[in-house]
C-alpha cells in the first residue's frame, strides 16, 4: 500500500495516508466499482501521433483523455506473444517494478505506467474522488496507445494488482492472463472491521483507522476503495502470489491479520478457473522485490499460457 513514516506500521500493507491526521502506513490498494467492458469502452487518446508499445524503448509521456501519463517501455515485440502491462502499487512510481521490467524485456514485450497521482502521471483533479471506472479508463487508454490490438498480460503488485483484477473480468477480449503478486484483497474494509475490533487502541486501532480512511479516498491517487465480489474472467491464466510474512509489528493482531490477508488472496482464485495461489517464501508484501525469481516466473509463465492458449 503506500509508504509508511512510522517503523512500528512499516509492515501493515493494507493501510494508506491518513490525510490531515499525520497518519502514513504502508502501502495501500483500493478501487471497486464495476469497471465498464470491452472494447466498446476503449479510450481514444488525444493529441501527438499514434504509436503502439513496439514503437520505442524508455519513458515517455502520452495523452490519455486529456491527461499526460507516464508510460515505459522495454523489450522486443513477438508475434503472437502479449503484452505484459506492470502495474505499481499505491504510493508507488513504476520505477518500483524497474527491476522486474528489465528482466521479463529480455523474453517479452513489457510496459508499465504511472496512475494519476503517482510517479510522473498528473494529478487527479483536486477535491475528486477516482472510482475504478476512472481507473479502468485511463488503463484503457494506455493499453490502446501501448498494445493496440494485441493480447495483454496485467501483473500488478497490492493496489495495482487489486485494479487488475476488477478490470480483467469486463475486458477479457484483451486481457488473456492475470498475475497478482499480494494484491489488495477483495473486502479490505469490511475485513478490517472484522479483524480489528472499534475498542482497539494505539498501532492496531491506527492501522484499521489508516486503512479505512485510505479506503475512503484519502490517499496519493484520491482513489476510492470500495468493497465487492470477485467477478470472473473466465478461463484466463492467472498466478497469485501471497507474501509469507508481513504483520510482526503488529504482534496482538498479527495472526488474525495474516488470516485475513490469506482469505482475501483465496477470493482472487474465484476469478478464473485456471488461478494458482502460491505463498512467496521468505518473502513480505513486496514480493517482487523479496523474491524477483518467483515474481518472474509467474509472469514469464501466465505470458506463455497467455501466448499458446486457443
Amino acid at each position: 500500500m503506500f509508504r509508511t513514516l512510522a517503523k512500528a506500521t512499516a509492515a501493515i500493507a493494507v493501510v494508506c495516508t491518513a490525510a490531515g491526521a499525520g497518519l502514513a502506513l504502508d502501502e495501500g490498494r483500493a478501487g471497486a466499482a464495476t469497471p465498464t467492458a470491452g472494447a466498446a469502452t476503449r479510450t481514444a487518446s488525444s493529441a501527438g501521433a499514434a504509436f503502439t508499445g513496439s514503437d520505442f524503448t524508455g519513458t515517455r509521456k502520452i495523452r490519455v483523455d486529456g491527461h499526460s501519463v507516464n508510460v515505459s517501455c522495454a523489450g522486443r515485440a513477438h508475434r503472437g506473444r502479449p503484452l505484459v502491462m506492470l502495474m505499481a502499487g499505491g504510493g508507488e512510481g513504476l520505477d518500483n517494478m524497474a527491476a522486474l521490467q528489465k528482466s521479463l524485456s529480455r523474453t517479452n514485450r513489457v510496459c508499465s505506467y504511472d496512475r494519476l497521482g503517482e510517479g510522473a502521471s498528473d494529478q487527479p483533479a483536486a477535491g475528486t474522488l477516482q472510482t475504478m471506472d476512472d481507473a479502468g479508463a485511463l488503463l484503457t487508454g494506455v493499453l490502446d496507445r501501448l498494445a493496440g490490438d494485441r493480447p495483454v498480460v496485467l501483473a500488478g503488485h497490492s493496489l495495482g494488482g487489486y485494479i487488475a483484477a476488477r478490470y480483467a473480468p469486463g475486458h477479457t477480449d484483451r486481457v488473456k492472463g492475470l498475475v497478482l503478486l499480494d494484491a489488495t484483497i477483495p473486502h479490505l474494509t469490511r475485513d478490517m472491521n472484522r479483524t480489528i475490533p472499534a475498542d482497539a487502541t494505539g498501532v492496531p486501532a491506527q492501522v484499521r483507522d489508516g486503512a479505512i480512511a485510505a479506503n475512503e479516498g484519502q490517499n496519493p491517487e484520491q482513489f476510492l476503495i470500495a468493497d465487492g465480489p470477485v467477478r470472473s474472467a473466465g478461463h484466463i491464466p492467472v498466478e497469485i502470489l501471497k507474501h509469507e510474512s508481513q504483520y510482526a509489528e503488529v504482534p496482538e493482531y498479527g495472526p488474525a491479520l495474516e488470516k485475513m490477508w490469506a482469505d482475501g488472496q483465496r477470493e482472487w482464485q474465484r476469478i478464473s478457473t485456471r488461478s494458482s495461489l502460491t505463498t512467496a517464501k521468505g518473502s513480505g508484501h513486496y514480493i517482487h522485490t523479496d523474491r524477483p525469481d518467483l515474481a518472474l516466473k509467474a509472469v514469464q509463465k501466465v505470458a506463455h499460457r497467455a501466448a499458446h492458449q486457443h
